[in-house]
């Protein structure tokens, strides 16, 4: 299967519900990214969260029903909401009131935000957690950082009023740091949401690496190289529907079920 196909598989319903092949092919790729998500070792059980936008006016987006590990997540088994968080759509699931805050902040907030990823991994909570944030260490860190934003932590995202600081504090950045917390990543489509998410993951991994020898032992790239990558990753994103494709036939291979 490649991406090409994926709205061939489409059912005409989920449950007793009648959807797009529109909103099929978006509930096949948000399932394919959790399962990413899982195969990459980066999902926390069923404490974070994925969601797209539903194609339409309704303003609707899909996220993970809540009690589902990442790698058991299909097509069928999203969970639709609108704006105010009500399941518009029959599922035998909730949702993570957490992920609802964060994720109907961003969508609200920026018609360009199509996927939304935030995850909890090891080394995204603990750049998060290091006061001078991502640091200018590696390529991978040299392409995020002109695009990265940071989020003061608060407590765990259960209050409404945090939404607008969250999207202040993101802007139109693609990524952001949440602080004490973890890593969060958008994008107009899976592939580009894949893309700087999987950026941001490696750049962080890499700085906890490279800081097992001290801070005082580690070269921060030079400043001309640190322009000259600032400029060379503005069109960065247009690589991702090269990746996407490969993602998707390495989940066929070894995780297969998501377009269910």
């Amino acid at each position: 299967m490649t991406g090409i196909t994926l709205v061939d598989r489409a059912p005409t319903k989920v449950g007793s519900t009648e959807m797009t092949q529109a909103e099929w092919r978006q509930r096949v790729e948000l399932a394919a990214l959790y399962r990413a998500v899982a195969l990459h070792g980066w999902d926390d059980m069923i404490f974070t969260h994925i969601s797209a936008r539903v194609p339409g006016p309704e303003h609707h987006f899909l996220i993970n029903p809540y009690g589902l590990w990442f790698g058991e997540i299909t097509a069928s088994s999203l969970v639709k909401v609108d704006p105010e968080g009500n399941v518009v759509q029959a599922s035998d699931y909730t949702i993570n009131p957490a992920g609802f805050v964060i994720h109907s902040a961003i969508h609200a907030a920026r018609p360009d935000a199509n996927v939304v990823m935030h995850l909890h991994t090891d080394a995204g909570v603990a750049v998060a957690a290091q006061a001078e944030g991502l640091l200018p260490l590696t390529q991978y860190a040299l392409a995020v950082i002109p695009r990265l934003a940071y989020h003061d932590y608060e407590g765990i995202a259960l209050d409404l009023d945090e939404r607008a600081r969250l999207v202040a504090d993101l802007g139109q950045a693609q990524m952001m740091l949440l602080r004490n917390h973890g890593t969060l990543a958008v994008g107009s489509s899976a592939a580009v949401a894949w893309l700087n998410i999987f950026s941001l993951e490696r750049a962080c991994r890499q700085q906890v690496l490279a800081l097992g020898a001290g801070r005082e032992h580690v070269l921060i790239a030079p400043e001309a190289a640190q322009q000259t990558v600032r400029r060379q990753a503005a069109s960065i994103e247009k690589l991702a529907p090269m990746a996407w494709p490969g993602l998707l036939r390495k989940l066929d291979r070894e995780l297969p079920g998501y377009d269910s």
